[in-house]
C-alpha cells in the first residue's frame, strides 16, 4: 500500500501519530512476554483485542466502528452460513464493497492517513478467514500444502476473531497472517523454548534497527525527491534525461517509506508470531511474518525480484486466495490479469492504480520473455557469463530502477491529470519501450535461438 506524500500540516501530524503507532506494538509484545505468556487463551484474546482497539481509537477516534462492524459481520457469516461457497462469496463481496465505499466517501487527491488504511489490511484478513474456514471442511487430499496449513477445522469464537483481527503486530500496516498462526501464538507454540517466551529479543531488535536505518534514509533524501516536484514547471523545463533520472532516484527513495514500515515487523518477532521453525542447519528462523527481503530488494536487477522482495505476505495472500483459485479459468494469463485487477481495486478507486498494475503486467511478461531468450540463446548466455557481467549488472540496475519508477508515478500521484502530465513530459517512454519490446522479442528469438533439429523416425 503506497501513496503520495501529503504536504499539508495535518498530514504531517497524522504521519507522526502513525510512526508512534507502529512502535506501539513493542511495549505490548513485552507485556505479553513478561506477564501474559502463561495466561489462558481468553485473557490473551482480550489483551490483543483491547490493545488493538486502543491503537485504532488513538489514530481514528470514533471511526473504529468500521472495523468492528466488519469483524462482527464476518463472524456471523462463519456461524450462520457455514462452510459454503455462498459464505465465501458473501464475505468477499461484503468486505470489498465496504472497503470500496470507504474509499469513495473518504477519497482525496492526496495520501491521507484515515481509517481505510488499516481497513484494507483487515479486509484481506477477513476474506482469508472465510476461505480458510471453507477449506477446513474439505479432505486434506483436496488441498495444497499452503491450504492445509491455514485450514480451520472448527469455527472460531467471536473473541478469537477479534484477537486475530486487532492483533497489535499487524493491525495498521500488516503483515498478513492466518488465524491458524494466531492460534499457535496464543497456545504458546511459536517459540524456540517450549513452555517459555521465545528468545527473540535480539532478532526483533536487529529488524527494528534495520527499519530505523531505512526510515533514516527516507527522512534524509525524501525532502529532495518529493513527488510534488513532478507537477512543477521547473521539472517540466528540465532536459529529458534529467526527468528520467529524477524518476529513477525518486522511486528508490519513496519506497524506503514503505520498506521501513514493513521491516519494523520486529513486533511479530518479539511476540513469537514471526517464529518459523529451524533451517537445514538447525538455526531458528524468525521470518514467518517477514514482509520485506531487504537484501534482495537492494541487489536484484530484475523487476520480478523487486516484486518478490516487497510486501511479501500480501503477495502470498493474493497468490493463495485469488490467483491459484482462478485455476478454473484454464488460462494463466487471464488469472494473472484478474489478480492484478483485484490488487488495483483493493488499493483504491484512483485511475493511477489501474495504470500501475497494468504496467506491471506488461513489464513482468516482457522480462520473462527476455530471460527465456537469454537462457535459450548461446550468444546471450555466453555474454551473460562473460567478464563484462559487472558492467551489464550496473546497466541493468539503472534500467531496472528507471522503469520501476515509471509505474510508481501514477501509483503515487493517483489522478489522471497528474500522472498524465508526468507521462507526457517523458513522452510515455515506458509504454513505448515495453510495447515495442513485446513486438520485437519474437523476431529476436528467431534470430538468436538456434532451431531445434527434428528427430528422425
Amino acid at each position: 500500500m503506497t501513496g503520495s506524500v501529503c504536504g499539508s500540516e495535518q498530514g504531517a501530524v497524522n504521519r507522526q501519530e502513525q510512526d508512534c503507532s507502529l512502535n506501539f506494538g513493542y511495549p505490548c509484545a513485552l507485556v505479553y512476554r513478561r506477564f501474559l505468556f502463561h495466561q489462558p487463551v481468553t485473557v490473551l484474546h482480550l489483551f490483543h483485542t483491547l490493545s488493538g482497539l486502543a491503537l485504532a481509537a488513538f489514530n481514528f477516534g470514533s471511526q473504529i466502528y468500521h472495523s468492528a462492524v466488519c469483524v462482527l459481520v464476518q463472524f456471523l457469516m462463519l456461524r450462520l452460513m457455514g462452510r459454503t461457497v455462498t459464505a465465501v462469496l458473501s464475505s468477499f463481496i461484503f468486505q470489498m464493497v465496504y472497503l470500496l465505499a470507504g474509499y469513495y466517501f473518504t477519497a482525496t487527491e492526496e495520501y491521507d492517513i484515515k481509517w481505510t488504511m488499516p481497513h484494507c489490511v483487515l479486509t484481506l484478513k477477513l476474506i482469508g478467514l472465510s476461505f480458510d474456514y471453507y477449506d477446513g471442511g474439505k479432505e486434506p487430499s483436496q488441498l495444497n500444502a499452503e491450504q492445509q496449513r491455514a485450514a480451520l477445522p472448527t469455527v472460531p469464537s467471536l473473541l478469537e476473531v477479534c484477537g486475530f483481527s486487532y492483533f497489535y503486530g499487524g493491525f495498521l500496516v500488516g503483515p498478513q497472517f492466518t488465524l491458524r498462526s494466531y492460534q499457535s501464538l496464543v497456545a504458546g507454540q511459536l517459540t524456540d523454548s517450549p513452555g517459555k517466551p521465545p528468545n527473540s529479543v535480539m532478532p526483533a531488535m536487529q529488524r527494528f534497527g534495520l527499519g530505523l536505518l531505512c526510515l533514516t534514509i527516507y527522512a534524509i533524501f525524501s525532502p529532495h525527491l518529493s513527488d510534488s516536484y513532478f507537477l512543477t514547471d521547473e521539472y517540466g523545463a528540465q532536459p529529458f534525461w534529467y526527468r528520467c533520472v529524477f524518476i529513477m532516484l525518486w522511486a528508490k527513495v519513496i519506497l524506503y517509506k514503505y520498506v521501513s514500515c514493513w521491516v519494523i515487523e520486529g513486533v511479530c518477532i518479539l511476540s513469537g508470531l514471526g517464529y518459523n521453525g529451524v533451517d537445514e542447519n538447525g538455526n531458528h528462523r524468525w521470518d514467518a511474518c517477514a514482509n520485506m527481503k531487504v537484501w534482495l530488494f537492494e541487489t536484484t536487477p530484475l523487476f520480478t525480484g523487486t516484486i518478490s522482495s516487497f510486501n511479501i505476505n500480501t503477495n502470498a495472500w493474493v497468490a493463495r486466495h485469488v490467483f491459484k483459485r482462478l485455476k478454473f479459468l484454464g488460462n494463466k494469463i487471464l488469472s494473472q490479469v484478474a489478480t492484478l485487477l483485484f490488487l488495483a481495486i483493493w488499493h483504491g478507486l484512483h485511475s493511477g492504480y489501474i495504470i500501475c498494475f497494468s504496467m506491471e503486467f506488461i513489464i513482468v511478461n516482457v522480462e520473462k520473455q527476455v530471460q527465456a531468450l537469454v537462457k535459450d540463446s548461446p550468444v546471450l548466455t555466453k555474454l551473460a557469463n562473460s567478464p563484462f557481467y559487472p558492467l551489464i549488472y550496473v546497466v541493468q540496475q539503472l534500467f531496472h530502477w528507471l522503469f520501476m519508477g515509471y509505474p510508481l508515478v501514477p501509483f503515487c500521484l493517483f489522478t489522471y491529470d497528474k500522472w498524465l502530465k508526468v507521462y507526457s513530459s517523458i513522452y510515455f517512454c515506458g509504454h513505448l519501450f515495453f510495447f515495442t519490446a513485446f513486438m520485437v522479442l519474437p523476431y529476436l528469438r528467431k534470430a538468436l535461438v538456434p532451431k531445434r533439429e527434428k528427430k528422425q523416425d
